[in-house]
């Protein structure tokens, strides 16, 4: 099985002739795709650049067919002008200096996928990260609660949103500059304009993870994410029951479709820890995301427990890597951070 992440990798390390001092039109590789042993793919360049793409061409196709499971590779080159080879090289200048995108998914809602997103942005912040957290949720944006941002209205700067700051994280969503429970009763078309907005026109900076809250289920929003960020990498949040399972198995074929690297799984709500007694109380079931991690081949990052301080901490502005980093959940946040920075090939990260 071809792994599409080392395909990303050897992309990004080619770099294009330069065919005169003054030319500096990069060039673009899109539409990438894996079927099998085959790998597609379209690189674009500007007229001034065609005549010399021979070169450009066998080299990819040499450095690709090096990839473990590659048999073929097929490169369509496509002459575009300079407008759109700057929208396909830098689609969203708003994270053009963002390392890492980490988006958080689920194929239903009511799954905690939101404080999975908050706390992980924070467990990787104290890992020694640079971390973004975007609340995508464009229907129920629930991170300005979270985070004690209710009211806080970003500012603008030279036609770009400037996050907020809170607790190390830069942070925006819809949520924070919408009162009371104002709907948003949007359709796909904006739904999606609205995505590539929070994306590419807030000023992110320097990154080296930016976290993204996707909305739940397998609609626009997700779409918008998947094909606006082809590197991104997705965590797929469930539950143990049934339900859960079978909207999750939807989302991964979504993703898997749109040819994203899914880093791995996380079961919430596993269980209940009856203090008194020690005893383990099930109450959505057992197994589900292991079943899953198997019949996927998707990782089983972390199976969190039922608990009430984390429930708090959403409820009251102060999640509980803030208010009780040492909390055993706690440590499973940062040890799931640290599976995020492996697999992401984070250089290092601090012993927390």
């Amino acid at each position: 099985m071809v792994d599409q992440k080392e395909i990303h990798r050897v992309l990004q390390s080619i770099k294009p002739p330069k065919i005169m001092s003054n030319l500096d039109d990069p060039v673009a590789f899109s539409n990438i795709a894996v079927k099998e042993g085959t790998v597609s793919l379209t690189i674009s360049v500007s007229e001034a650049r065609r005549a010399i793409m021979g070169d450009l061409v066998e080299e990819v196709k040499e450095k690709i067919s090096g990839v473990a499971g590659v048999t073929k590779v097929d490169i369509e080159v496509n002459t575009v002008n300079k407008q759109e080879l700057k929208h396909l090289t830098h689609p969203l200048p708003g994270i053009e200096k963002v390392r890492h995108v980490v988006a958080i998914a689920s194929g239903k809602g009511g799954v905690g996928k939101t404080s999975i997103a908050v706390n992980l942005a924070l467990a990787l912040e104290r890992l020694g990260n640079r971390v973004g957290l975007l609340d995508a949720d464009i229907y129920g944006p629930s991170v300005p609660l979270m985070l004690g941002l209710i009211g806080v209205e970003p500012k603008s700067h030279d036609v770009m949103l400037e996050p907020v700051d809170k607790f190390n994280l830069h942070v925006m969503s819809l949520g924070m500059n919408v009162l009371g429970d104002d709907a948003f009763i949007w359709r796909g078309p904006l739904v999606s304009k609205m995505i590539r907005r929070l994306l590419g026109k807030v000023n992110w900076g320097e990154l080296d993870y930016l976290i993204v809250d996707l909305p739940p289920g397998t609609g626009d929003p997700s779409i918008t994410i998947a094909k606006a960020i082809p590197n991104a990498h997705i965590v797929i949040v469930t539950t143990p029951q049934e339900v859960s399972l079978a909207d999750v198995r939807r989302a991964i074929t979504l993703f898997r479709k749109q040819n994203q690297h899914i880093v791995g799984l996380v079961e919430n709500m596993s269980y209940f820890l009856y203090e008194e007694t020690k005893e383990v109380i099930e109450i959505f079931g057992h197994g589900g995301g292991e079943k899953l991690s198997k019949e996927t081949g998707l990782p089983l990052l972390q199976s969190f427990p039922i608990d009430l301080e984390l429930r708090k901490g959403g409820d009251n502005g102060m999640p509980i890597m803030v208010s009780s980093p040492d909390a055993a959940v706690c440590k499973m946040f940062m040890d799931m951070g640290r599976q995020i920075m492996e697999k992401t090939d984070a250089k290092s990260f601090k012993a927390v």
